[in-house]
């Protein structure tokens, strides 16, 4: 089995900064994507942030250049970082990784439960 844990949400004012914290552990072989998702209430789930194994990284229109993902692959843990908040940003977030558990297995994607983040305006 493999588990993601999240922690560093809370309520931040607008302008403000939080990092965010997601760490994978059980039976891992390898991860490669690893990244982060957010669902607002009433609103579908959407993507905001990923990151290769090798560092490449993808950001959502509406994150770039206030988000930054980065990753530790010993500690099989991704972060984001996040600068400039608006109320918009405010959603449950979400933590993913593709994982393959054995050398010769498949790749799965696995979740994290959620870590919530609210702006107040």
């Amino acid at each position: 089995q493999v588990q993601l844990v999240e922690s560093g949400g809370g309520l931040v004012q607008t302008g403000g900064s939080l990092r965010l914290s997601c760490a994978a552990s059980g039976s891992i072989f390898s991860i490669s994507g690893m990244g982060w998702y957010r669902q607002a209430p009433g609103k579908q789930r959407e993507t905001v942030a990923g990151i290769s194994s090798g560092g490449t990284t993808m950001y959502a229109d509406s994150v770039k250049g206030r988000f930054t993902i980065s990753r530790d692959n010993p500690k099989n843990t991704v972060y984001l970082q996040m600068n400039s908040l608006e109320p918009e940003d405010t959603a449950v977030y979400y933590c993913y990784a593709d994982v393959r558990i054995q050398v010769l297995g498949s790749t799965n994607r696995y979740w994290g439960r959620g870590t919530q983040v609210t702006v107040s305006s």
